[in-house]
């Protein structure tokens, strides 16, 4: 699927449909491609009430929906080992049932191997972005 900013909200809307059954999802793709903004619409759509913020330099961020459900949204790029993802407590938020949004997974891969989730490639074509699910 392509799309450009404009039809965020269409594309986060396709995600939530597509992807009910998982409850982590990992963002794939180069420095500035939009992961976070992508991200920023789909919590929106879920009816997210707090601010959106990236998870940069606190690695995760909780999110209330309106209707009380947490949503965490993790930021690996920074992380230097994997005990850091040991140490941050992951398996709680992977094993809470809520939903985990994930930029820079490969940083982490072999954690998501024994883990359920959505691969969703971003990458930019010009203008547009392409985005693929795997």
């Amino acid at each position: 699927m392509e799309y450009n900013l404009e039809e965020l909200d269409k594309v986060a809307n396709y995600l939530i449909e597509a992807n009910e059954q998982h409850k982590i999802w990992c963002f794939y793709g180069e420095m500035g491609v939009g992961k976070t903004t992508l991200i920023k619409s789909l919590l929106k759509q879920l009816g997210v009430i707090d601010l959106v913020s990236s998870p940069s330099f606190s690695i995760v961020n909780e999110y209330q929906t309106s209707a009380g459900q947490s949503i965490f949204h993790f930021d690996f790029y920074r992380i230097k080992s994997i005990s850091e993802v040991y140490d941050l407590g992951f398996e709680a938020y992977f094993d809470s049932g809520s939903l985990c949004l994930i930029e820079w997974p490969e940083n982490i891969e072999e954690i998501l191997k024994a883990e359920r989730h959505i691969k969703i490639h971003i990458s930019l074509i010009g203008e547009r972005r392409k985005l693929v699910l795997d």
